[in-house]
């Protein structure tokens, strides 16, 4: 038997982090992950560029019949656009791909929710999220606006964002994270923020999240009102940090750019995202 499928997932930013009561908000972004799983003659698992890893192997085993594994060769390639640990939902942009990837493996029919429980349990199991990331994983895979309940594993509402927005990312270098437990010492602000976001006031809530994980967090926040200053939609830490993102529109972009060159750190840019994860590919 030969087969094999390709994903391309999308990355997210945070809009309300999660952590502090269970609830949160992100946006999706088009920085994005290439996911090639295959089945080829041979036998186990194989990961053609990276190591060995514990998150992906559950996916694999959660989602194909043990007699596939046993009778065929897994091979697992891929790419990604987006920095991984540093609050742009890489992990949650993997996990969903090589779930929707293998899953089309094995059968046509995908139900979306079910691709995302495999991912986010998977997710647990590695403990990867505290969690389970579902606000992060939903806002990969659908794109657009993403309000959920994480413990609920309800996705409470999706919305398109407008098309021409951008998302300029301050990747630092000098910067770790910090211990994310401290977000929860704040909680009922938390609960301010995400109110604000199932009102619509998007960005509202992305600036109030912002003073607040920086402040838990200890992520300078310096990056942030010089972003604001030019203008920016919102800006805040995404996810738990140590990355810095603001939304802005194009004739923004180049000022907070040039504001963002003032730290040490890489910059990116890209366009909000309001498509759903996609199976480019099948062969065999």
């Amino acid at each position: 038997m030969s087969a094999e499928v390709q994903v391309t997932m999308h990355g997210a930013i945070s809009i309300v982090n999660a952590i502090a009561t269970g609830r949160g908000s992100a946006l999706g972004i088009s920085l994005k992950v290439t996911a090639k799983v295959a089945l080829e003659n041979g036998r186990g698992i194989k990961f053609d560029n990276r190591r060995e890893d514990k998150l992906i192997s559950t996916i694999v085993y959660k989602t194909i019949p043990a007699e596939m594994i046993a009778n065929n060769k897994i091979s697992i390639k891929i790419e990604s656009e987006i920095p991984c640990g540093f609050g742009l939902k890489s992990s949650s942009a993997v996990s969903n791909a090589i779930a929707l990837a293998c899953s089309r493996l094995v059968n046509k029919d995908i139900c979306d929710f079910r691709v995302l429980d495999v991912a986010v349990d998977a997710s647990l199991d590695a403990k990867v999220s505290i969690t389970g990331a579902y606000d992060d994983a939903t806002a990969c895979y659908f794109g657009g606006f993403v309000l959920t309940d994480n413990y609920a594993r309800k996705l409470i509402r999706r919305e398109r964002a407008p098309e021409n927005l951008y998302a300029i990312i301050l990747v630092p270098q000098d910067e770790s994270r910090s211990n994310v437990y401290r977000l929860r010492i704040m909680s009922d602000f938390f609960i301010d923020s995400f109110k604000l976001a199932e009102a619509g006031e998007y960005w509202k809530a992305m600036k109030l999240n912002g003073v607040l994980a920086s402040a838990a967090l200890s992520v300078k926040y310096e990056p942030v009102l010089g972003a604001l200053e030019k203008h920016a939609l919102a800006a805040g830490v995404s996810g738990n940090g140590p990355s810095v993102v603001a939304v802005a529109y194009e004739n923004q972009v180049d000022d907070i750019k040039s504001v963002f060159a003032n730290f040490n750190g890489s910059i990116l840019v890209s366009k909000v995202n309001n498509q759903k994860a996609s199976v480019e590919e099948v062969i065999g």
